[in-house]
């Protein structure tokens, strides 16, 4: 075994690395290469960074990596694989591990020999995160040598030095986010977390470990270990850990078509949602594909097919739908393509025709065996499938009663929607606000141009537990998708939401700061989760963020954010030790602030704070949902032990 790897390290040198092109503009455009300059760009280095170790994992070189953020929120990611190649590249006439490191499109998974699937095809790697971080340093550990090469701004500052040797093999690389590029340097551990434990999913048999050195307790750092022996099937397991299930294992498909390997693990459970989350060669694929097609053309031919051989259906009077296949799924795909055609920058959207068959082939022939050979499970889908065709059918009759009365239809909209005069959409906010005493004052103290506020009685059902004729039941839910002028359609058999006469861009979700205004902002997130999602995806939906403190001291008045604001104004104020001397009014609720307090804090768009909703991992996002929304008490009860100490309790 070790023989094999020195051959492999010796085939793996500096001539596998291909330069496609030059590192410019990186600094000058980051958020062409990495999404934004925000959390999400911030946390897109980590990702490039692991995908080269995650790429070394599937050529089988790798199979640890350790990713920890240290004290000055530095970040370092360290694997065993085979080590970035230090030889001499005999085109650009420099270090191989320089090339990769500071030329853009250079990396070993450009040669087919090298890598014959890669996770990291970004399209940027390591080298755009050495442009966007004040330091880098690159350590080498290689046939038995160590080397290192560190950067300031993607600058070497010295040539690749040998500085002794070494019984390990593998890359570390620790970055530093540059503060004039990100808006935010701070990383999220939970949202590193959230993303390396997809990745033990789905790429069983490795160890990724996390260590937060930022957070010591009783002298250990915030850690965790992710393993996955069962890939995928332990993936559907998790994600449906907070729900009924209705056959107890899932269903694992695995195979190869036109020399694309294809993995879906799916399951069957008693809610009303369904849950599909797509990869391609690790990377999540949350606006679907081609694969993604594949299988549900797979899954709705094959299960209608044993459906109307059973003669089950042989009372149903209507058509059943591609939707009603898949309520109460939860599935997860993973392909591997050798050179994946994605569609947009951000690469999101599978658009490679021949892996649609590949899937659909693979899926259609392990699913008829699977139903053929569990006669009892296959009967309980199948029942299930009935079930959601009937309530589609009692669904679209409500949807039609509320959508009857719509906006083009005339005089349609709810009667306590303040709207606003402006009929541009991507001008127009609508605040959705808690109770009708602050939408009062959101009412007198709005911009009527272009402000619109639509008040919420009490708390909405509660979506996670209903099912979907019954949302149109609630005339708070009623009112919102009035208001917003959606509309629920149908595509190929499948629902879809119309967003071609949305009357508003900005959706801003306006509650108390108390435990009751979070209940309310996590039901409205629910539906939107759940029924509204493209609003999300679009970035369309936005939460406010209202002042927790009034601090006065004579004349002078500010508004405090949150506890460590009201700190530093209080000393900006008064110094240090005076702060009975400060006037401190603190809000229950939205509707302890007049008119003029509310716009100038939370609603003037040249003052106020809005937090955008987005979706960094919808199999987390789910998970977390049905969680915190559903009928099991047990996980619910595990998450609130586990995170009440990073939670800000209100005394």
């Amino acid at each position: 075994m070790s023989e094999n790897k020195e051959e492999n390290q010796k085939d793996y040198s500096a001539g596998n690395i291909q330069v496609l092109e030059g590192l410019e503009a990186v600094r000058k455009r980051p958020a062409m290469y990495i999404g934004d300059v925000g959390v999400k760009g911030l946390h897109h280095l980590i990702w490039e960074v692991v995908d080269n170790s995650i790429d070394e994992a599937l050529a089988g070189h790798c199979d640890t990596i350790r990713v920890t953020i240290h004290e000055n929120n530095s970040v370092s990611v360290e694997d065993n694989g085979r080590g970035i190649p230090t030889d001499m590249h005999l085109k650009e006439k420099k270090s191989a591990l320089e090339v990769v490191m500071t030329v853009l499109h250079a990396g070993g998974k450009f040669d087919k020999d090298t890598y014959k699937v890669s996770g990291g095809l970004h399209g940027v790697g390591v080298s755009c995160v050495n442009a966007l971080s004040t330091d880098l340093k690159a350590t080498v550990h290689r046939q038995g040598k160590l080397y290192e090469q560190e950067y300031k701004i993607g600058v070497p500052q010295y040539p690749v030095r040998e500085i002794g040797t070494t019984d390990k093999r593998g890359t570390t690389i620790q970055f530093t986010p540059d503060s004039s590029i990100f808006q935010i340097t701070e990383y999220k551990y939970e949202t590193i977390a959230n993303r390396l434990r997809e990745m033990s999913f789905l790429n069983a048999g490795i160890r990724i470990y996390l260590t937060d050195l930022r957070e010591v307790e009783d002298g250990e750092p915030r850690s965790d270990e992710f393993y996955s022996e069962g890939g995928l099937v332990e993936f559907v397991q998790y994600l449906d850990e907070t729900r009924e299930k209705i056959i107890d294992e899932p269903i694992y498909i695995e195979g190869e078509r036109n020399n694309v390997p294809v993995q879906v693990a799916m399951n069957y459970n008693s809610s009303y949602s369904e849950n599909v989350v797509s990869y391609v060669n690790t990377i999540n694929t949350y606006e679907g594909g081609t694969h993604v097609s594949g299988f549900r053309m797979a899954l709705t031919r094959t299960l209608k097919s044993y459906a109307d051989k059973s003669g089950m259906l042989d009372k149903i009077k209507f058509d059943i739908a591609g939707d009603d296949f898949r309520e109460g799924l939860t599935a997860v795909i993973s392909v591997k393509v050798a050179e994946p055609q994605f569609e947009g920058q951000t690469k999101t959207k599978l658009g490679n025709s021949d892996v649609l068959g590949a899937v659909n082939a693979a899926v259609s022939e392990t699913l008829q065996s699977w139903l053929e050979e569990h006669p009892k499970e296959a009967k309980i889908i199948v029942g299930k499938v009935i079930l959601a065709a009937q309530a589609r059918h009692a669904a679209r009759k409500a949807r039609e009663m509320v959508q009857r009365k719509n906006v083009l239809g005339g005089g349609g909209l709810p009667g306590k929607l303040a709207d606003c005069a402006n009929s541009d959409p991507t001008v127009c906010e609508l605040y959705l606000v808690e109770g009708d005493s602050a939408g009062g004052s959101a009412k007198q103290g709005r911009d009527r141009d272009f402000q619109a506020i639509l008040p919420l009685k009490g708390k909405i059902l509660n979506v996670e537990k209903a099912h979907e004729h019954k949302i149109y039941d609630n005339d708070e839910i009623k009112n919102i998708l009035t208001a917003l002028g959606v509309k629920f359609g149908t595509v190929n058999g499948d629902r879809e939401l119309d967003l071609t006469s949305l009357r508003y861009h900005k959706i801003i979700i306006m509650t108390d700061a108390d435990i009751d205004g979070s209940h309310i902002r996590t039901l409205i997130l629910t539906l939107f989760f759940r029924y509204l999602r493209s609003l999300i995806e679009n970035g369309y939906v936005y939460i406010a963020q209202p002042p927790l403190y009034l601090l006065k001291k004579g004349k002078d008045e500010r508004y405090a954010y949150h506890e460590e604001d009201r700190k530093r104004l209080t000393k900006e104020m008064v110094g240090e030790g005076k702060e009975d001397s400060i006037n401190l009014q603190r809000y229950k609720g939205l509707g302890e602030m007049n008119p003029e307090q509310l716009w100038t804090t939370t609603m003037d768009p040249n003052t106020r704070t809005l937090k955008q909703v987005t979706i960094e991992s919808a199999a987390e996002a789910d998970h977390l949902f049905s969680m915190l929304m559903g009928d099991e008490v047990p996980p619910r009860r595990d998450f609130i032990e586990k995170n009440a100490k990073y939670a800000k309790i209100d005394t």
